[in-house]
C-alpha cells in the first residue's frame, strides 16, 4: 500500500469512541474523541468526524474497531451489528452501516482487541510474531487472539475474558457480569472492582487482597490460552492494568508456576505491557483497514 494514502478509522470503546485519520505508516494525522452514549447520539457524530475527512481530502478505506460482541459473519443478516453486549442501549445496534455509508471505499471491521492486537502486530511489541494475544483489562476484559498472523473466528470471535475459572480459597464473591457471574470480566475488569469495593480501582491500596483475585482470574485465562492456542506474547493493557505494571509482573509469575515445566517458555516477554501503550486502541481500526486492503 502506498505510503502517501490516507486511512480513517473509528476505535468503538465502552466510555468513549475515537475517530482517527492516518497514514499508512501509522502516523495519525487527526483524532475526534466522542462519549459513548447511545448508538443515536454517538453514530452520526462519528459519522461527521469521517464526513468532514471526506470532502476536503478523501481516503482510501475504514476501519472500524469496536466493542462487543459483534456479528462479524458476512453472510449474517446482523454483520456489523454489537449484538448480546451489557453496555445499555448498544445491544443489537448496527454499527457497520450507519459509520460506513456513502464513503465507497473498502471497509474492515472487528473487534475492538482484534484492532489493537492488529496494531501491535504491525507496528508494536507483536511485530515479529504471528502468534500472540492482546489483552485489555478495563471496563471489560477483551481478547484479541491472533493465530497464525491471523484472528480467531468459529462461532465468533474470543471472548475468553468470559470464561469461568477457579476462584481462590478464600473468595466466594458472586462477580458482577450479567451473563456469567464470576467470570474473568465478572471478577477482574474495573467495574468489578468498583462493584465489590464501591470505589474506582485507581483508589484501591497496592496491597488489598481484590488484587490477588485480579491476578489469579488473569493468570488463569492466560494458561488457558496458551494451552489452546500457543501464543508467543501476551500484552496486557487496559486501565486496570495500566497503571499497575506491578501486576502483568505477578501474572507473568503465576502463569509460569500454573504451566509449570509442561511446556517451554520463554524466558523473557511472555506476559508484557502492549508496545504502543495507549495508541494500540485508536491505530487498531487503521491497522484493520490497512491488512484488509494488502
Amino acid at each position: 500500500m502506498n505510503g502517501s494514502r490516507r486511512i480513517a478509522g473509528v476505535e468503538l470503546g465502552g466510555t468513549k469512541c475515537v475517530a482517527v485519520l492516518a497514514t499508512a505508516q501509522g502516523e495519525i494525522i487527526e483524532q475526534v474523541k466522542v462519549p459513548t452514549t447511545v448508538p443515536d447520539e454517538t453514530l452520526p457524530a462519528l459519522q461527521a468526524a469521517l464526513r468532514g475527512w471526506w470532502e476536503p481530502g478523501g481516503f482510501d478505506a475504514i476501519g472500524i474497531a469496536s466493542f462487543g460482541p459483534l456479528q462479524l459473519d458476512p453472510a449474517a443478516g446482523d454483520y456489523g451489528y454489537i449484538t448480546a453486549t451489557a453496555k445499555r442501549g448498544w445491544r443489537d445496534a448496527a454499527v457497520l452501516q450507519p459509520l460506513t455509508d456513502g464513503f465507497g471505499v473498502p471497509v474492515a471491521i472487528d473487534t475492538d482487541v482484534n484492532g489493537a492486537a492488529a496494531a501491535e502486530g504491525r507496528w508494536g511489541a507483536a511485530k515479529d510474531l504471528v502468534d500472540y494475544a492482546y489483552v485489555t483489562v478495563g471496563t471489560g476484559v477483551g481478547v484479541g487472539l491472533i493465530v497464525n498472523g491471523r484472528p480467531t473466528r468459529g462461532l465468533g470471535h474470543c471472548e475468553a475474558g468470559h470464561m469461568h475459572v477457579a476462584r481462590l480459597a478464600s473468595d466466594d464473591w458472586g462477580g458482577n457480569c450479567p451473563y456469567h457471574g464470576a467470570c474473568v470480566e465478572g471478577l477482574a475488569s474495573g467495574p468489578a472492582i468498583a462493584a465489590r469495593l464501591g470505589i474506582d480501582g485507581s483508589q484501591v491500596r497496592s496491597d488489598h487482597p481484590v488484587w490477588d483475585t485480579v491476578v489469579e482470574a488473569l493468570a488463569q485465562m492466560a494458561q488457558a490460552l496458551i494451552c489452546a492456542a500457543g501464543p508467543r506474547r501476551l500484552l496486557l493493557g487496559g486501565g486496570v492494568l495500566s497503571d499497575r505494571p506491578e501486576l502483568i509482573t505477578r501474572i507473568d509469575g503465576r502463569v509460569r508456576t500454573l504451566i509449570g515445566s509442561y511446556l517451554t517458555l520463554p524466558d523473557r516477554g511472555l506476559v508484557t505491557p502492549p508496545g504502543l501503550g495507549a495508541l494500540a486502541g485508536p491505530l487498531g481500526p487503521i491497522a484493520l483497514a490497512l491488512d484488509a486492503t494488502a
